[in-house]
């Protein structure tokens, strides 16, 4: 990405970057979030509009993701319906993520079947919100985890009693694959803590790496001494 940019410099800004939209209308909202984007995604051109009416702003651009904030409107509202049908024909090909005030699983689900690839309430911290853009941005999908029941969560011989709350907290933000420093900022822990709960969720479902910890956690892996692949370091 450095490379990008130092291209673009040396050529004197001849080359254009590659764009994200961020559309809020918002003015407050919209500039906190711009500086925010501005300093965590370094070779990206951030392009800030008020409403889809402003899209002519972007035309030309190479863009590749857009963030659309919807406040507290449903997602079946036929405003973001409007919304999200125009941006497919005027960004076609760029990704769509939904900034929204509502954090329930009704809302994502809905958004999820609309093709977004990214949705973001906003209640989640910053530093997952630009690690969810991220990940997006790489061609990947990001929505918060479901709450699930333990009914629906435990697997065989295994309770979700054995886990204290902070514990199944920390198993459903290791089901997003998200590190340790992630999840201290998401459940406003220290990293120590998290690793701590990490260590003891391992032990109880005899798991060797947090991989195979969560399969074991979500039904996936039944039984016990099964090796799998870990696809993270084991705390």
């Amino acid at each position: 990405m450095d490379d990008i940019v130092n291209s673009v410099e040396r050529l004197g800004g001849s080359l254009q970057l590659p764009a994200l939209v961020l559309i809020e209308p918002l003015t407050l909202t919209r500039s906190c979030i711009l500086n925010i984007l501005k300093r965590e995604l370094v070779g990206f051109d951030i392009v800030d509009i008020a409403t889809t009416d402003d899209l002519d702003r972007t035309s030309g651009r190479d863009i590749r993701l857009v963030a659309l904030g919807i406040g507290d409107r449903s997602v079946a509202d036929s405003s973001v319906e409007d919304d999200l049908a125009l941006l497919v024909d005027y960004c076609s090909g760029a990704s769509v993520a939904l900034l929204s005030n509502r954090d329930d699983e009704a809302t994502a689900l809905a958004a999820m079947h609309r093709g977004v690839r990214g949705f973001f309430p906003s209640s989640l911290p910053v530093e997952v919100v630009v690690a969810g853009l991220r990940l997006v941005l790489a061609g990947g999908v990001y929505r918060p985890l479901p709450i699930i029941t333990a009914a629906e969560k435990s697997p065989a011989g295994k309770s979700a009693t054995d886990f204290t709350p902070r514990e199944q907290q920390v198993l459903a933000e290791l089901e997003l694959g998200l590190p340790n420093k992630v999840i201290a900022a998401k459940l406003n822990l220290s990293e120590n803590t998290v690793k701590m709960h990490v260590q003891h969720i391992m032990r109880k479902c005899a798991a060797h790496n947090r991989t195979q910890a969560v399969l074991r956690w979500s039904g996936r892996l039944p039984g016990k001494g099964r090796d799998v692949d870990s696809m993270s370091s084991p705390c």
